[in-house]
């Protein structure tokens, strides 16, 4: 799938299949519809004449469908079919029990999972398709077919437990492609993580597993329920064989595009570079987009094309090129999907934007997240076993 118009890469690696970017998607995931109410709550208190669409809904993601094929990022990408997971395929994040409670649900007709997650008509078999196409993709890059592949999925994955449901996600997409990388001879797995909210549902399946380093960079958000007990603070770093393999990365409030790039320079890129996986996953939320409803991180296409040549650079030198690129939240209906665009043009290392960003300037003062990332960093030097000394 090579082509002329396909970017050089930024550092020296194998050209060839890799450089067009692989998207993999499937048009039943639109039938997953989370319903109306008042935000995500599902509620309708009688006084409204007008209830929001659930945030997680299918316009968001008929857009980002609609600006790859149409934009002009077009010419650099291939698109291929997803499919629906098999049962069995669950089972290597998720209990049985859970999935049988899953499927329980969806015979029922509809049920509240947790606040703000509901399994309604149509629900489940979307999240099947999100499952298997994800493992589609990341099957693409194991098989050889390409250095890039990104499951363009809903519903999101990232706050899956193992068993159970939190944050609009029913099933861990992007943990069941981890666990089949490791499964296909893979030793080492890195998954970043840029979703605006904590990825509690891919740490916690990782927890105790040396085997797979899990970094999230999120807004400090802590603990929201039952379903997410997880604080996403930076102590929380892994257990037994695990410990020192999961990096939290809480971030304040409106950090913007130079305390991202900061954060990921800082942080992120001496922990991939130390830990050298042999595949890296991007889990890609654009919910931390400067004016998301559901984030307040001040990103803008500026900061999430640097995020993308960021990973692209650690791939070329540790994992062949190689990243699989997971969709997770991003909740303004278009913004969104222009952040998607710069995104993928900076793991495509191109050249120059190719797109202006429609609403840009965003005021922002990294000061003081820098201050934070810092002592995240000195922190991370004591606890940290694998980091110690870096």
């Amino acid at each position: 799938m090579a082509s002329n118009s396909s970017p050089p890469a930024a550092e020296a690696s194998p050209q060839g299949p890799g450089d067009k970017l692989a998207v993999f998607w499937h048009e039943g995931m639109l039938a997953h519809d989370a319903g109306r109410g008042v935000f995500d709550s599902g509620r309708d208190p009688g006084f409204l004449d007008v209830l929001d669409q659930h945030p997680e809904n299918a316009d968001r993601v008929r857009n980002m469908v609609s600006i790859l094929r149409r934009g002009p990022i077009a010419p650099f990408l291939s698109w291929h079919s997803g499919r629906p997971a098999h049962a069995s395929e669950l089972l290597s994040f998720h209990s049985s029990e859970y999935i049988d409670e899953l499927v329980q649900a969806n015979a029922t007709g509809a049920k509240k999972l947790c606040e703000g997650t509901f399994l309604n008509p149509g629900s489940w078999g979307a999240a099947l398709l999100a499952a298997g196409t994800t493992l589609s993709a990341v099957k693409h890059i194991l098989d050889g077919h390409g250095n890039l592949a990104y499951a363009l999925v809903r519903p999101p994955g990232h706050h899956a437990q193992p068993d159970c449901a939190d944050g609009y996600c029913f099933l861990n997409n992007a943990g069941l492609a981890v666990h089949l990388a490791l499964d296909s001879g893979r030793s080492k797995v890195a998954v970043v993580d840029i979703d605006v909210h904590y990825g509690n549902g891919t740490a916690q399946g990782f927890y105790h597993m040396d085997s797979v380093l899990t970094i999230s960079l999120h807004m400090k958000h802590g603990s929201w329920g039952p379903s997410h007990p997880q604080s996403g603070s930076v102590d929380e770093i892994g257990e037994g064989k695990g410990l020192g393999y999961n990096l939290n990365i809480p971030l304040p409030n409106g950090s913007g595009d130079a305390g991202y790039e900061y954060a990921m320079n800082e942080l992120v890129v001496p922990a991939i570079d130390k830990f050298q996986p042999q595949l890296l996953v991007l889990v890609a939320g654009q919910d931390s987009s400067a004016f998301d409803p559901n984030g307040r991180q001040c990103l803008t296409m500026g900061g999430y094309r640097k995020i993308g040549e960021i990973m692209r650079s650690m791939a070329n030198r540790h994992s062949n090129g190689q990243i699989l690129i997971v969709q997770e939240g991003g909740y303004h209906i278009s913004y969104s999907a222009y952040c998607l665009h710069a995104t993928l043009e900076g793991v495509l290392d191109l050249e120059a934007p190719l797109l202006d960003d429609p609403i840009a300037y965003y005021p922002e003062d990294e000061r003081y997240t820098m201050k934070v990332v810092d002592m995240i960093k000195n922190s991370w030097k004591e606890s940290v076993p694998f980091l110690k000394g870096t």
